[in-house]
């Protein structure tokens, strides 16, 4: 399977792309900064440079894949502004260009409250209205799509067990580790596709927890 994550050099991005690798899909991540190529590399994975926020199509780097991440964000420092382009723009540019060349497997990392963006405030009002934007309009695009909204992240080392559910509005941790596996996971499983789903350390192993995904 060739999967490009968009937002390659994320940490969860950079650990989903060596377990696509080391299970022998042709991972490819795409970058903005040349400089981060060696990191994707050391991984096993193929560095796709390109701008996400500049570049008006991104049709050039989804052609010939079978499948697309977006594990893009403009982070914790940034305005409402770029939460705009990167968290939702960049989404949205990927939908619509997996769209026009029939790419039709897309997963998103999205975010908790996702559901509820309005009860949020201060900077976190732009930053899940973005992600709530971006849900809405792949949901809406047709696409095979599965939404993971994660916990809050941690770099604790994973278990491979999780809580993966859809029933929303939950809180609590989950390593970045295990998100990354549950997203390896998902883009092999079929039976996910049309689920919104949160994702929290537990106790069910991912493949489990995985199958157990359905609409």
């Amino acid at each position: 399977m060739d999967v490009l994550v968009v937002g390659g050099h994320g940490k969860i991005a950079l650990r989903l792309l060596g377990l696509l690798a080391a299970r022998g899909d042709r991972a490819r991540g795409l970058i903005r900064k040349p400089g981060q190529a060696a990191d994707l590399e050391a991984v096993g994975a193929i560095p796709v440079l390109g701008d996400l926020e500049a570049d008006a199509s991104l049709e050039a780097y989804v052609k010939g894949a079978d499948a697309v991440v977006f594990a893009a964000g403009a982070g914790p420092g940034s305005g409402a502004a770029r939460k705009a382009t990167v968290d939702l723009g960049g989404a949205v540019k990927l939908t619509d260009a997996a769209r026009a060349l029939g790419v039709r497997r897309y997963v998103m990392i999205s975010s908790i409250g996702a559901d509820r963006p309005e009860a949020a405030d201060g900077p976190m009002l732009p930053y899940l209205q973005a992600k709530a934007d971006a849900d809405r309009h792949l949901i809406a695009s047709g696409l095979d799509y599965t939404i993971i909204r994660p916990g809050s992240l941690t770099d604790d080392p994973g278990t491979g067990r999780v809580n993966l559910t859809t029933t929303l509005g939950n809180r609590g941790p989950v390593t970045r580790d295990d998100v990354a596996a549950v997203l390896a996971e998902i883009l092999h499983t079929p039976a996910t596709i049309g689920t919104v789903a949160e994702l929290f350390n537990g106790e069910t192993p991912v493949p489990e927890a995985v199958n157990s995904l359905h609409p």
